[in-house]
């Protein structure tokens, strides 16, 4: 009995510094657009949507759907935080300089963009892996499959809802005016 006792006692503690150490969308560093260091801390009370984009892709267009979003929910504690990523067919060739010029010029944007990086496998970036870990895709799969997925995330860190390239950010804005009125 109290060998149970003990082992519940150790169980129990273990769960609790588990959750206690749990890491959060704020814990991680990232690369801006212009390689400078950014803290996701900087995000803290906002409503997020992180995409992984690509100026050469056949969803380049959902630029245009997600510049609407910011715009329309950028006083209301809403950022979207543009990753771009070349792991998919080659479809972001470009420097960050030059996809920054091509996002501004063709669609306008002026939600933040990051630095390119790796989305998935040994080079992926440690917020990614956190991304795909707290909100898999389908039948539980962690990797992303293409360009324009999108996790949403809650005022409080919380990765909330993962949505495929097919998903157009119209089709996200309730889920996004929820979150901001919670």
């Amino acid at each position: 009995m109290i060998k149970k006792i003990i082992l519940i006692c150790i169980l129990s503690l273990s769960i609790l510094t588990a959750k206690e150490n749990k890491m959060s969308i704020y814990d991680y560093n990232v690369k801006d657009i212009n390689e400078n260091d950014v803290s996701m801390s900087k995000y803290e009370n906002k409503v997020l949507l992180i995409v992984n984009v690509a100026s050469k892709c056949g969803f380049t267009s959902q630029y245009e759907g997600l510049e609407n979003l910011y715009k329309k929910y950028k006083n209301e504690d809403f950022m979207i935080l543009g990753f771009p990523s070349n792991q998919f067919s080659n479809q972001e060739p470009g420097s960050n300089k030059e996809i920054l010029e091509f996002c501004r010029l063709t669609y306008g944007v002026e939600f933040d963009m990051f630095a390119k990086i790796d989305v998935n496998g040994k080079n992926e970036i440690p917020l990614y892996t956190h991304l795909k870990k707290e909100a898999p895709g389908i039948l539980g799969s962690e990797s992303i499959k293409w360009n324009f997925t999108k996790f949403l995330v809650s005022k409080d860190g919380e990765v909330i809802s993962r949505f495929g390239s097919t998903t157009k950010p119209k089709d996200i804005e309730d889920d996004i005016k929820k979150l901001l009125n919670k």
